[in-house]
């Protein structure tokens, strides 16, 4: 397999303005799509037809102009949704039969990146060859197509709607939120106009915050990433649950009643464990390298299989798919349920929790209960210098002391980021005071090393 230049685990990402983001590599980007669409296309008799969405970033509207005119430049024909969650996109692609669908977005990230995903027909990403031939594609001329040829351009009015109501679709219909009291942090991105309808029509009382998007203040102190101000509002609203998505929608997090957070391990523990009691089950349940210890227990002690896959809900699902399995996730608030949807969802996903909660009549804490999480420690050490972690003898010294005083039962993973300029030191085990101390020196280590090189 050849290195991809620009692809990483999650599409295109970087600073607006420094390459890859900038309009005329962009403007490349969506002609060299088009024109690997055009190949794949198998009759050749119909032009290839592509969905444009984007959450609220004050750049979303340039990308999405130079990415239109270079699919359109190429002979495709684009639809454009505006703000949409990243998972409507790859539902829409799906339901309408397009050929591919492109996302405008950074996810997690500050408004000041931004990011283009690319979703097959089946609303999954893109293969690694698609990505290695549009990158082949980027070193070629842009040669506009005849008058004639040009892709045409439309907009859909009607994509939140359709979306809305596929989220309602699979909550079950015998049950309903009535009763039910939701703070719902939309991230001030593309779910601020779409989660706290979903919610609010399956008969919650909704209290939507971080819905109030500017084109800068996405993700910001708000949002799956920031959870303080959520804690502290579901504590003052006497609310049953918040419910915390991401720029993009397609992370989860929740706080129960107590003001407690509850990460992607422990939610997708919860909705496994209701799977469990139903008809049909079968399989098992994929994680990451980051998936808690604790999780892995609790699902082994329950006799479902467990593996853990590389960081990147892209592994996870290659994963799932490659043993047939249904559920997967990442502690991040990636899950995916395979039953539902093609790809990870922060609004379904939270729907299947509240399916738990409320045929079990009890409260998510109660119901993760069994699943007391080992003390885990993340620190990001933000470098521009490439360091193998691997080879590296003073990295690799700290991490064996580390795994020695762990004494079996803890783990430490050290891996670079594949969407900003940061290694990620992890440390888990049984003793916080002891896991604090093995991360910091980890990531003393590893600074130091990166600035050496």
């Amino acid at each position: 397999m050849m290195t991809k230049r620009y692809f990483g685990t999650d599409g295109i990402r970087g600073r607006v303005g420094q390459s890859p983001i900038t309009p005329d590599l962009i403007l490349q980007l969506g002609y060299a799509a088009g024109k690997v669409l055009a190949h794949a296309q198998s009759n050749g008799t119909e032009r290839p037809r592509v969905i444009i969405g984007k959450d609220t970033r004050i750049s979303g509207y340039m990308l999405e102009s130079v990415l239109e005119a270079g699919l359109s430049a190429s002979g495709v024909d684009v639809l454009l949704v505006g703000p949409m969650p990243t998972p409507a996109v790859a539902y829409l692609t799906r339901a309408l039969r397009l050929q591919a669908g492109i996302m405008i977005s950074a996810s997690h990230n500050p408004f000041d990146d931004n990011g283009i995903k690319f979703f097959s027909a089946e609303g999954t990403k893109l293969p690694d060859q698609m990505e290695l031939a549009i990158e082949a594609l980027l070193e070629q001329p842009l040669e506009c197509q005849s008058s004639a040829q040009l892709g045409r351009v439309r907009r859909m009015d009607d994509a939140a709607g359709r979306y809305i109501e596929f989220c309602k679709s699979t909550f079950p219909a015998r049950m309903d939120l009535k009763g039910l009291r939701l703070v719902v942090d939309c991230a001030h991105g593309a779910t601020y106009h779409i989660a706290p309808l979903v919610f609010h029509e399956l008969g919650a009382e909704v209290i939507a915050m971080g819905n109030t998007p500017n084109g800068l203040n996405i993700n910001d102190r708000c949002g799956a990433t920031h959870l303080s101000t959520l804690q502290a509002r579901v504590v003052a609203e006497t609310a049953d649950l918040g419910i915390a998505l991401d720029g993009d929608g397609d992370r989860l997090m929740m706080v129960n009643a107590h003001g407690q957070v509850h990460d992607g391990d422990q939610l997708l523990f919860a909705i496994v464990k209701h799977r469990q009691g139903q008809a049909g089950f079968a399989g098992g349940v994929v994680g990451t390298a980051m998936t808690n210890l604790a999780v892995e227990k609790a699902f082994l002690q329950r006799g479902i299989p467990f593996v853990r896959a590389a960081v990147g809900d892209r592994h996870v699902l290659e994963m799932m798919r490659a043993r047939n399995w249904t559920w997967g996730g990442e502690n991040s608030g990636h899950i995916i349920c395979h039953d539902k949807h093609s790809t990870g969802d922060g609004i379904i996903s939270a729907l299947q929790v509240l399916a738990a909660m409320v045929e079990h009549q009890t409260t998510l804490r109660d119901y993760t209960a069994e699943v007391t999480l080992y003390p885990q420690r993340l620190i990001n050490v933000r470098t521009s210098q490439r360091i193998d972690l691997e080879q590296n003898p003073r990295v690799q010294a700290t991490v064996q002391a580390a795994l020695q005083a762990l004494q079996g039962n803890g783990r430490v993973l050290l891996r670079a980021s594949g969407t900003e300029p940061l290694i990620r030191v992890m440390v888990e085990g049984e003793n916080l005071a002891q896991v604090e101390h093995w991360a910091q020196a980890l990531a003393t280590t590893v600074e130091a090393e990166a600035k050496a090189q």
